[in-house]
């Protein structure tokens, strides 16, 4: 399940490496801050911020880049009410996030695999998208570290990369920010990343993906099958050039 089969560079690049190398990463005492392009920037403590929040279950469907697929039982908050919090001003055109550096716990990050800190970026209109979650849990229980303890986003109409995990920072910014993968491969991987079965990665087919635990492949579904609701957010947009 995706508690042992995932992908969290900061602890190795083999599927099985987080559940095995995160448990070393301590997600207590953990603040967030969020500042950049509003009214009341704040440093929010964990427990606070989780303890402030209604928090719900939400299960998502995750569509990994690389062709694998799983469906989740989330818990969290919605990132809106986050980012309303702060009070953002109409400078607020995009929303930059981090993770942790920390390569004393995180020993990946001792690597050059990507440029880090990992970094993730929306347009604020996706970052304030209802879908758009703050996971702070798993499976009915504490969001485990190898998962991106102790917080991470959760954007289910793309692709998982997107949701960049233990979040340590989260900054409303007047351009687009970068982003590690686009960063790190430009032609691989996009800022926008929505999960697209027409637009296929260079080096393999997006219009098919395996759901873990099952034999058969299935069709990939545009926006992972979201698009009923936020279709609206790309209209005019040439997603195989904004891809």
């Amino acid at each position: 399940d995706v508690t042992s089969y995932n992908n969290f560079y900061e602890f190795g690049v083999d599927k099985s490496d987080p559940a095995e190398n995160a448990g070393k990463l301590k997600t207590r005492p953990w603040t967030v801050r969020v500042d950049g392009a509003c009214e009341a920037p704040r440093t929010f403590d964990i427990d606070e911020l989780i303890k402030g929040q209604k928090l719900e279950e939400r299960i998502y469907r995750l569509r990994c880049v690389e062709g694998w697929s799983m469906v989740i039982p989330w818990v969290g908050f919605p990132l809106k009410d986050l980012i309303a919090a702060v009070k953002p001003t109409s400078k607020a055109k995009f929303v930059a996030f981090e993770t942790l550096m920390r390569p004393s716990e995180m020993t990946g990050q001792r690597w050059d695999v990507l440029q880090w800190p990992y970094r993730e970026g929306l347009r604020i209109d996706e970052a304030t998208h209802p879908l758009a979650l703050i996971a702070v849990g798993l499976y009915g229980e504490t969001l485990p570290n190898q998962n991106g303890a102790p917080l991470r986003l959760v954007v289910p109409w793309k692709y998982g990369f997107k949701s960049i995990k233990s979040i340590t920072r989260i900054s409303l910014v007047e351009r687009q920010p970068p982003t590690a993968w686009n960063l790190s491969a430009p032609r691989e991987y996009g800022f926008y990343s929505n999960v697209n079965p027409a637009v296929d990665h260079p080096r393999w087919s997006q219009a098919s993906e395996r759901r873990i635990g099952e034999f058969r492949r299935r069709e990939t579904l545009a926006f992972n099958g979201y698009g009923e609701w936020v279709a609206d957010l790309y209209r005019g947009m040439d997603l195989k050039k904004f891809y």
